[in-house]
């Protein structure tokens, strides 16, 4: 079985896998940059309401490719377009970690808006174990996530953590039983996927780029933005589900 990038759209869900089933779904320089190329596609699609990326089988990512390391194809740059093509996402994207979430697994994942993982999960960032220095841009993604202290501990160690304590300094957001997380994630997404696109894009923009600039001006008259406040009200007071259409 070839590596590869899989992609499907169901009910607005984008679900993008990760396969290369022999190394762990380990990422081949090829695999990165379908991978960036995926997802910026799928940006623009205006059925596609948020994006799920998870691993073939049983386990998420074990990182960048060893081979392409010795190979000196320079797949830090092309996993930092990988990651910056996910957190330029402009809907909700969701981690699911299952197994090893590793390396350029876990830059993956930490990119993502959500994590939720398997009780089985194993995560770590591990570029001290082999003389690398961890992207910039990704180093400062992480310490936002989990903090300075947790950032360094990681970057410095390279140590694996499980999934509780993964949980605990807030690199996943929910840890479930493997044999649920598919409800789990089929629950959330459909949670998700209900609520206001212009609520998540304007929330989503002003969480990862503050309230001032461009930002805050692009969401302040936003088109259709009345009727989602007219559909939302509505739909409390009826107390029935809102069905909310922007951008339409």
């Amino acid at each position: 079985m070839e590596p590869a990038v899989l992609s499907s759209v169901v009910d607005g869900v984008a679900t993008v896998t990760l396969r290369n089933p022999a190394k762990r779904n380990a990422l081949t320089p090829g695999m990165w940059r379908t991978l960036a190329a995926t997802v910026a596609e799928l940006a623009t699609e205006p059925d596609v309401r948020m994006l799920v990326l998870t691993g073939h089988g049983g386990t998420f990512s074990a990182g960048a490719d060893i081979t392409g390391l010795r190979s000196g194809t320079a797949p830090r740059e092309l996993a930092s377009a990988a990651e910056e093509a996910l957190a330029a996402f402009p809907g909700p994207t969701l981690a699911v970690v299952r197994g090893h979430c590793v390396g350029g697994g876990c830059q993956l994942a930490v990119a993502c808006d959500l994590r939720l993982a398997a009780q089985d999960a194993v995560l770590g960032i591990t570029p001290a174990r082999l003389g690398i220095v961890y992207p910039p841009g990704a180093t400062a993604r992480l310490s936002r996530l989990v903090g300075p202290a947790t950032a360094k501990y990681l970057l410095f160690s390279a140590e694996l953590i499980g999934a509780e304590r993964a949980l605990t300094c807030g690199l996943v957001n929910e840890v479930h039983p493997a044999e649920a997380l598919d409800d789990r994630v089929a629950a959330l997404t459909a949670t998700l996927t209900a609520r206001s696109r212009l609520s998540q894009q304007a929330a989503k923009a002003f969480v990862d780029h503050g309230p001032e600039g461009d930002h805050a001006e692009r969401w302040s008259g936003p088109r259709n933005a009345e009727h989602e406040l007219a559909e939302g009200v509505a739909a409390f007071l009826e107390r029935r589900e809102p069905r909310f259409r922007w951008p339409g």
